[in-house]
């Protein structure tokens, strides 16, 4: 239990034997002597092992919403396959199995009324009933044997069936007969049914064998897939899915089959249409739908469908035949382990060799337009026969089938085989028959016949069908067929292919010769009369489908196509296209004609063919034509057209677009496309000779893509120029020093004229000629860019990036082609050519400057062009003279500049250009990042490993602080890199709206390029990284200059939890109010402009800058790190020698911002509920991070994440590029937490973990070279304090114990060398550093406390033998372990116990000290240090008793008061547990005394009329203050060493409390105080001259100010209860009585509660009592094993006299030491009773202090009580009820609905009861008693003022009302005169002794009761406020 500390001493004897302990190892070497040179060389050898090559694959990639330069590769061209669904049928089965049945499959969707895929036959019949047909089937090909198909669904629905129809051979009679059997025998009866199946299994053998080749239908049945679709996403991803045929253009045959979905979606099945559950399915079908006769037609099945899904009635309606089909339906899988064949019945790689189990592709028909250009020969035709009407025909015409064939001549010979067979029989059939109806005249047809067409159709080519009568009964002499007539369609007409329906005649008699010319429908006349039926009107209906990759089937694409092929081939004029006759001579017109029309065409056939268009176009601009006689030129047409036709791709909404919005259709044209045109035919010989294949893609086999891609890559040149090109004879790089001379002329290009005479090639008399044979493409195409005008023009540069792209190849494939690659790169293109370029640029530039002055669309408009354009340069410095494309750089720059004015634009823009050329893979070489000035590199382009690698000597002949400067020289020498930093550097100088994400482009920008650095193999040598990192050292001037615009890390980090995982719910409070950190800023700066890292930034400009986010500020800072880590050690060591001190402490303060920065924040930070779910032990947990963050670090982790094999089935590509494919690596999104597994979250803290450990180490170098740099400056003294905060500040980071052994060696090396220096001048930073080194000291990690504790013995080693200030070093000590004690809730008391047993050790193994009483004292100070922890345990028994705790800490603070220090740190330690508590006006006070007390002190020291003389200048903030009241001088002196040398005993320090209070009042809501509070601080300031900071001081006050107007009665102070303890079980606490203040509008339960269920779990909730009254409690009465707490609501008790004092609603809530409560009760013992007997007791508490207080519950010292009697009680409450009303009429503004609920209260009808009946119970008669005559007086006027106001009221409200609520106010006016009538006689009634004089005053009158102060508060009551 709590006993009383109050007179505990500071040092006192060890309660625990520190030597009864285990120390911890010592360190080797500790006590030895060595130098510090010594020293410092072994622990930066100990810190260069084990370190990270790459800093940058610790660090989260690049923001792809910045990576601009990233250039999306688009998808390879691939046939379209949608959602794959595998279904194998397995089995089919009736009830009897007598007869061979053939199945069919196809899906249909019923909305969209249509049949989706083509049909699939399977034959299940046993080998039994296959020997039934075997003589109609002679060949069998395995193809026909397969029963499992893939079904592509482009558009998933749930409105998809899959439809499985049965036929069966044709027998006598109708359907229904011949499905009977099947109804009603079963083969289970045996008996008569099985003769009776026998029977019918013999008449079905008869059957086959006789009508084996027919067919007629049996039944059907449909599957519903809904459940096999994801159809919950289909309606939220509507769009997607209309769109998805032009997102991507399906995926490859051997990838995933999601990935071939067309939609941009990742590869899990979640993402997918298909739904998650669509695995492997079983369904089985236990009934059929019989067939109707006359509903055969898909028309008629699309009914049925729609009926079944609305409803069940369907199968009462049809009849249905029991069965059963099992099927299994899955998701196709990523590679089918067996053969599969295409629509075609072409095997798809792989093929292996066991062919069992065959699969079929099965062709989809869309439901709507599906936009992916014909990859594969496809050639298909499909005939639908729908229906025959031979009603008038003669009775013969019954079972009627028809016999279709494909001919390609007129004899019967002629028929081809290319329809494609049915199950069970030849892959190719030359004829095929339709199902049979029996005896239906006018049958409908639901046949599909597929046919292969031939690639080449002539006018011979047409179908033939033949119609027959079969029949069935066996007659003798009768032929089976019985021929009824004949029919055709050709298949060309006007040489176009014929789709679409067609009703056709029937010819009954043999067709004439020739019939295949001309259509039916008009035949030319006949010799002989020929017969038709139904007079040559059609009766037979049929529809013919192409899908096909020959036949455009649109007759702008047909025309242009078949005008090209007539310039290409030897034709005879006129030629025909569709219905016109084109001569020679028209030739050129109409093919111009045709071009133009070209974009008219329907987009679906234009996206088809879109590859052959465009290859066509390109050859017609370049190829020379001679047309009848004359030269034609087909270029400018050409060109239109192709732009015509990149704005409608681009401006369809049905064709997906990449980040760029470059069309996805076009980037694959010309990336996997696109070649350079032939124009003659000796060139095409001399390439097509060359070893290099064919460079289009290569489809037809179904390879990979990898294979694809490795023939793409000869005909995509990739924009690599060869690092290892030949030396060139001329001056080394000239062509780069050109462009950065300043003096380079400007050549004026003029070709506009030459052009626009003709647009050809004919000779000019000015120019030299070119030969038309000469003709190259991208000179062409450059031309035809630069003469375009109008609306040609503006799409030309609104899709600049296709014809740029264009261009690029083209000149490419040139150079390639034309064997170039070794020319000099000035002469592979012509002058010609490179002025066209520089016009386009130029041209473009000014585009994108007149784009951003117009509206935001536009804008975007112009970023797009902005990038197409920086792409277009970037590939041009693969292919073009450099100088040239530098020179082009130039200009645009320059242009820019001169016609844009908003900064922030513009800036935008550049960057992302500039963005966009440095990703370029030499940019190192395109920068000379190798040179120096006056030294050039032996050829234009070398290779990083044959430039010379001695290090940087040429560095040493310049002077070094300009190489860290962004000068002209450095600007003109590295050209790209030095236009870079100007954006940067103006960038982070601008100002103005839009600035910030202008600011976060410029630096990602230089992070994306230093990690592609980092990450590149070439520069993996540290000699190379050396000279790279010397390229950017101008960016740390940069860096220093923006150092005001850093985010400031170490403001949002709560710094006083350092060293241990916060509680989430503490990190979400604001900044710590008393963390350490803002406490040194405050205490140690002379009043200078402070951060609150403690960084004194005295340097810096006064003006207000951007700051940059955490984001932003995180990537700069990294590459400073980085540039850090690179750059040559020496270099910066002489760089940092000749810095002068202001930029010193610039960069002492921008590590400090890095060592917050790179804090690591453990895996509880990266995800919450992992850390909660899998919660473990502190001690567990750290050893288990320490062990990730030992080991071989994540170095190994990172290469191994890197090289993931191709096959990692998690994270498929891993291995391509790791740096630019974000969405792959395992740095996400913050939003994509969630989708995190376990692992991944381990990984990304194991690469935190080593990013901070290398961010920090990287500190360390640099620290220690500003120590080996500076130490022979006259300034090391203020740099030693600089380096100390920063390594102080990594200590109070989390960190790895790798980093904090170095960090603690490199301290020891600190302490050794400038121990001196450390402890005179460094007092603050000593201080600080002892508690971050003690907090280590209870590290549960071993290599971490050895190494505090010897960093720790070492300090106090120092201190005693330099300057003999061991004092002052003990009392730092021990005011550290305080404040730990008081704030660390994971101190672990045991870990720092053993290491003061450490200390001990070396102090008895020091034999160098042994002779010293320096032993002596250091085990003093480990014997006061364990006294204080004694104290922690105590605190943890009370942790979750806030009050109990506080008590406590109140306490020990309270022995501690003649140690200052030491009172202060525990007075800063409540202050942070009563802040965590939101405690906010207690946290305050507690401040307050802190500043009291350092008042106190500084009143002895100094006597400045400035400061506060002493506490009693805190009267006024509160009057607890007193007790902070120094003791005399003689028993403490200040002077003495070690007292009062903490940063706080300063006037700034005193300062920085004060204002510290003042934000904590402000956050309580006591503006009030916060004034009271700054007239102490305000004279100080002005003292200081301190102007900056009197300006933040008033506009405080103002805002305090306005609190007070704005908010007033609205703020809630507290709420207070009196709490009593009762029983043995609470100790020191039994029978006192506290009162608790809690937060503002607590109800009583809410504490009864809180108390109940703690002190439950202290004692057992069986042994806790809340006694629920107030009434005094009787301790005999109660149970003494238990323990008793009463609760009593309190509120403030003032008396009249001070009332004059307390005015405003602050006033009655502030400075409360007297509380009241009130205890109704009657005589006889109950608490309620009637009017007359009701008494009332008031009790008045008085505590100990008032409140506010540094606790939030003080004891009550005083109980007061007095009784009022049932008279008494009634004045009270009528008073209350007068001043209510009172308070009610006077509010302003006036308040009608609270006027109306106090006046209700008063006179309303149903309470006027009230105080009536108080009336007629006290005044109805004269009381008997004398003594009752004065109350009886002043009731009698209570009610007279009462009935007064309640007048008033009623007046009042009169005039607030609306117009409806009149009859209420004549109801309270009516109520009113009611009341007033009843009292009057009562209150007109006066008690005459009362008026009569008791004796007579000669000369004055006086009246003592008058006089009495009681008297005067109910006079001012009555005469009103």
């Amino acid at each position: 239990m709590l006993c009383d500390v109050s007179g505990k001493s500071t040092f006192t004897s060890c309660d625990f034997d520190l030597r009864s302990l285990q120390p911890d190892p010592r360190l080797d070497g500790l006590l030895q002597h060595i130098s510090a040179e010594d020293f410092e060389r072994q622990n930066e050898e100990a810190r260069r092992t084990n370190r990270h090559a790459e800093l940058f694959s610790l660090y989260p990639s690049v923001d792809e919403e910045d990576a601009v330069e990233i250039r999306p590769l688009p998808e390879c061209p691939k046939e379209h396959l949608g959602n794959r669904i595998l279904v194998k049928l397995q089995t089919l089965k009736f009830e009897i199995e007598i007869e061979p049945l053939f199945a069919s499959i196809a899906l249909y969707d019923v909305k969209e009324r249509k049949k989706i895929s083509e049909n699939f036959h399977c034959d299940l019949n046993s080998e039994q009933f296959k020997g039934f047909l075997r003589n109609h089937t002679p060949l069998v090909d395995p193809s026909s044997q397969a029963k499992a198909a893939i079904f592509s669904v482009t558009y998933p629905s749930s409105d998809i069936y899959l439809v499985i129809k049965i036929e069966k051979v044709l027998q006598q009679g109708e359907i229904g007969d011949c499905a009977e059997p099947y109804m009603v025998i079963k083969e289970s009866d045996g008996g008569k049914s099985k003769e009776k199946i026998e029977k019918l299994k013999i008449q079905a053998e008869s059957f086959c064998q006789r009508l084996g080749k027919y067919r007629m239908p049996f039944a059907w049945v449909p599957i519903s897939l809904t459940n096999f679709f994801n159809v919950s996403t289909l309606d939220r991803e509507i769009t997607d899915m209309e769109t998805m045929v032009g997102k991507n253009s399906a995926g490859e045959r051997r990838t995933l089959i999601q990935s071939r979905r067309l939609s941009e979606k990742s590869l899990s099945l979640e993402d997918s249409y298909i739904g998650p559950n669509f695995k492997a399915t079983t369904m089985t079908v236990n009934s059929f739908f019989k067939q109707e006769g006359d509903r055969l037609s898909d028309e008629d099945l699309l009914k049925f469908l729609a009926d079944y899904k609305r409803s069940s009635s369907l199968q009462r309606r049809v009849k249905s035949i029991p069965g059963l089909l099992k099927l299994e339906i899955s998701s196709a899988p990523e590679v089918l382990n067996c053969c599969c064949l295409t629509p075609e019945l072409l095997p798809v790689k792989p093929f292996p060799e066991n062919r069992s189990r065959l699969h079929k592709e099965i062709l989809e028909f869309p439901t709507k337009e599906v936009y992916v250009p014909h990859t594969v020969y496809r050639n298909l035709l499909f005939v639908y026969p729908q229906r025959l009407n031979f009603a008038n025909k003669l009775a013969s015409a019954r079972n009627i089938t028809i016999k279709i064939q494909f001919m390609c001549g007129e004899d019967a010979n002629n028929a081809m085989p290319v329809i494609f067979g049915k199950s069970n029989g030849p892959e190719f059939l030359k004829e095929v028959y339709t199902a049979i109806t029996y005896h239906n005249k006018s049958p409908d047809f639901y046949e599909e016949v597929k046919i292969k067409l031939p690639a080449k159709l002539t006018v011979n080519h047409h179908l033939l069908f033949t119609f027959y009568h079969i029949s069935c009964h066996q007659k003798q002499g009768t032929s089976i067929e019985s021929l009824l007539g004949y029919s055709w369609l050709p298949i060309l007409f006007n040489e176009r292919l014929q789709t679409g329906p067609y009703c056709l005649p029937v010819a009954l008699e043999k067709l004439p010769p020739s019939y295949s010319m001309h259509s039916p429908e008009k035949v030319p006349p006949q010799n002989s009369p020929f017969k038709w039926a139904e007079g040559h009107r059609g009766v037979f209906n049929i529809e013919v489908l192409a899908v096909s990759s020959v036949h455009t089937q649109d007759n702008h694409l047909e025309k242009f196509f078949t005008l090209c092929h007539s310039l290409e081939s030897q034709v005879t004029f006129p030629i025909r296209v569709l219905d016109q006759k084109i001569t020679e001579a028209n030739l050129e017109h109409e093919l111009k004609l045709s071009i133009i029309c070209l974009n008219s065409s329907r987009l679906e056939p234009l996206v088809l063919f879109l590859h052959q268009i465009l290859d066509k176009l390109f050859q017609l601009s370049i190829q020379p034509m001679v047309i009848a006689g004359q030269t034609a030129n087909f270029s400018q047409f050409a060109f239109e057209s192709v732009v015509s036709i990149a704005n409608s791709l681009h401006n369809s909404k049905d064709l997906s677009k990449d980040q760029h919005g470059r069309n996805c259709l076009l980037a694959s044209y010309v990336y996997y496309v696109f070649r350079l045109p032939n124009v003659h035919r000796e060139v095409s010989k001399s390439a097509t000779s060359s070893n290099h294949p064919d460079p289009r893609y290569h489809t037809f086999g179904r390879t990979s893509v990898a294979a694809v891609n490795s023939k793409l890559l000869q005909a995509r040149v990739m924009s690599n120029s060869n690092p290892d090109i030949a030396g060139i004879h001329t001056s080394p790089d000239e062509e780069v020093k050109n462009i950065m001379s300043s003096k380079a002329s400007d050549r004026v290009y003029n070709r506009m004229s030459y052009y626009s005479q003709g647009n050809n090639d004919t000779p000019s008399s000015t120019t030299v000629p070119r030969p038309a044979s000469k003709k190259h493409f991208h000179e062409e195409l450059a031309l035809q860019m630069v003469v375009s005008t109008g609306m040609v023009r503006e799409a030309v540069f609104k899709y600049s990036w296709f014809f740029f792209e264009l261009l690029v190849k083209s000149m490419a494939q040139y150079v390639h082609n034309m064997d170039k690659r070794d020319n000099f790169r000035r002469t592979r293109f012509s002058d010609r050519f490179k002025d066209d370029v520089t016009t386009i640029v130029n041209v473009v530039t000014s585009e994108i400057a007149a784009l951003l002055v117009k509206p935001q669309k536009e804008n975007d408009q112009a970023e797009k062009i902005n990038i197409s354009l920086a792409f277009f340069l970037y590939d041009l410095f693969s292919l073009m003279d450099r100088g040239f494309v530098f020179n082009l750089i130039k200009h645009y720059c320059n242009q820019l500049s001169a016609k844009l004015n908003n900064l922030p634009t513009l800036i935008s823009m550049r960057l992302e250009f500039l963005r966009i050329l440095c990703s370029h893979e030499h940019y190192l070489n395109l920068n000379l990042f190798f040179m120096a000035p006056d030294t050039a590199p032996a050829s234009p382009n070398p290779s990083i490993s044959s430039q010379n690698s001695s290090s940087c000597s040429s560095f040493q002949d310049q002077k070094i602080a300009s190489m860290f400067d962004l000068s002209s020289d450095y600007r003109q020498q590295h050209f790209l890199t030095g236009l870079l930093f100007t954006e940067l550097a103006a960038v982070l100088d601008a100002e103005g709206e839009g600035i910030t994400k202008v600011q976060r482009k410029a630096i990602s920008a230089i992070h994306g390029l230093l990690s592609s650095h980092d990450l590149d193999p070439r520069c993996s040598k540290p000699e190379v990284k050396v000279k790279v990192a010397a390229l950017y050292l101008p960016l740390v001037g940069i860096i220093m200059d923006a150092l005001p615009q850093l985010y400031d890390f170490t403001v949002s980090d709560v710094r006083g939890g350092k060293g241990r995982p916060t509680n989430p719910d503490e990190e979400q409070e604001g900044g710590n109010p008393v963390n350490q950190s803002v406490a040194l800023a405050i205490a140690g700066n002379n009043f200078n402009p402070l951060k609150m890292s403690g960084a004194p930034l005295s340097s810096l400009p006064y003006k207000q800058y951007n700051v940059l986010n955490p984001d932003t500020t995180r990537n700069l800072m990294i590459c400073f790190l980085w540039i850090m880590k690179n750059a040559e050690q020496s270099l910066i060591r002489k760089w940092i020698a000749d810095l002068p001190p202001m930029q010193l402490n610039r960069i002492l303060d921008l590590l400090f911002i890095c060592v917050s920065c790179f804090e690591y924040k453990g895996k509880h930070n990266s995800d919450k509920v992992s850390t909660q779910v899998l919660q473990k032990s502190r001690d567990v947990k750290a050893r288990l991070e320490e062990a990730l963050l030992r080991g071989e670090g994540a170095r190994g982790e990172m290469m191994r994440r890197c090289k993931t094999p191709a096959g990692n089935d998690r994270f498929p590509g891993l291995n391509e590029n790791l740096r630019w494919r974000k969405e792959q690596t395992h740095w996400r999104q913050a939003n994509e937490k969630l989708d995190k597994t376990k692992a991944e979250l381990d990984q990304e803290a194991l690469i935190n973990g080593n990013l901070a450990t290398e961010a920090n180490l990287i500190i360390l170098d640099m620290q220690e070279n500003i120590i080996q740099a500076s130490f022979a400056l006259d300034c090391k003294d203020n740099l030693l304090g600089g380096v100390l905060r920063v390594l102080v500040n990594s200590l109070s980071c989390d960190q790895s114990t790798t980093y904090l052994t170095h960090c603690f060696a490199t301290l020891r090396a600190l302490i050794a060398k400038f121990g001196d220096l450390l402890f005179e001048e460094e007092v603050e930073q000593c201080a600080d550093l002892c508690q971050r080194v003690l907090h280590h000291c209870s590290s549960s990690i071993d290599v971490t406390r050895s190494q505090a504790c010897a960093t720790l013995y070492l300090l106090m080693r120092f201190s005693f033998g330099a300057t003999s200030n061991f004092a002052r070093v003990k009392m730092q000590v021990t005011m550290s372990l305080a404040s730990l004690v008081g704030k660390a809730s994971d101190f672990n008391e045991e870990y720092l116990r053993k290491s003061l047993r450490t200390i001990l050790a070396y102090a008895e193994e020091d034999t160098a000290m042994q002779a010293t009483p320096f032993p002596a004292q250091v085990e003093e100070l480990l014997c006061n240090l364990n006294s204080i922890l004694s104290d922690t345990v105590k605190m943890r028994e009370f942790q979750e008793d806030p009050e109990m705790l506080m008590d406590l800490m109140y306490r020990i603070a309270k022995g501690y008061q003649t140690s200052p220090d030491l009172r202060l740190t525990w007075l800063q330690n409540m202050a942070e547990k009563h802040s965590k508590r939101k405690c906010y006006t207690e946290a305050a006070m507690c401040l307050v005394h802190a500043a009291a007390l350092v008042a106190e002190y500084l009143s002895m020291l100094e006597d400045h009329c400035y400061l506060p003389v002493g506490s009693v200048s805190f009267q006024n903030i509160s009057s607890n203050v007193l007790e902070e009241s120094a003791v005399s001088d003689d028993i403490l002196c200040p002077d003495e060493d070690g007292v009062c040398s903490g940063r706080y005993f300063t006037e700034s320090g005193l300062v920085g409390l004060l204002e510290q209070a003042t934000e904590l009042f402000s956050t309580g809501g006591l503006y009030e105080t916060v004034n009271e509070v700054y007239k102490l601080v305000i004279p100080i300031l002005e003292a200081h001259r301190d102007f900056r900071k009197l300006t933040l001081t008033h506009d405080k006050l103002q805002k305090a100010f306005d609190n007070i107007i704005n908010k007033g009665h609205k703020r809630m102070f507290g709420t207070y209860f009196r709490v009593g303890f009762y029983g043995s079980k609470f100790g020191d606490l039994d029978e006192q009585e506290f009162v608790y203040k809690e937060p503002a509008i607590t109800k009583l339960p809410e504490i009864s509660h809180r108390l109940e269920a703690f002190y439950g779990q202290c004692f057992g909730a069986k042994f806790v009592e809340v006694i629920k009254d107030s009434i005094p409690v009787d301790k005999t009465k109660l149970d003494p094993n238990k323990a008793y707490i009463q609760i009593t609501f309190v509120e403030p008790y003032f008396d009249e006299y001070e009332m004059k004092d307390r005015v405003t609603y602050f006033e009655k809530n502030f400075n409360l030491r007297r509380f009241m409560y009130t205890t109704p009760f009657t005589l006889e013992g109950r608490p309620r009773g009637e009017l007359n007997e009701q008494y009332r007791r008031n009790t008045i508490l008085t505590t100990m202090h008032a409140f506010p207080y540094i606790k939030t519950r003080i004891r009550v010292i005083q109980k007061e009580e007095f009784v009022l009697t049932p008279i008494e009680v009634a004045i009270e409450d009528m008073k209350k009820k007068t001043l209510e009303l009172a308070v009610a009429i006077n509010q302003e503004p006036p308040d009608a609905k609270m006027l109306q609920m106090v006046l209700q209260g008063s006179v309303g009808a149903t309470v006027n009861q009230g105080p009536l009946e108080v009336a007629q119970v006290f005044l109805a008669e004269i009381p008997a008693d004398p003594k009752l005559y004065r109350h009886h007086n002043k009731l009698r006027l209570c009610f007279k003022e009462f009935i007064m106001r309640c007048g008033e009221a009623v007046e009042k409200n009169k005039r607030l009302i609306t117009s409806d609520q009149r009859e209420y106010q004549q109801e309270l006016k009516k109520n009113y005169n009611k009341l007033k009538e009843n009292l009057r006689p009562m209150i007109e009634r006066k008690i005459p002794e009362l008026y009569k004089p008791i004796f007579r005053v000669q000369n004055e009158k006086r009246n003592s009761f008058h006089r009495s102060s009681f008297r005067k508060y109910e006079t001012q009551l009555s005469q009103g406020p």
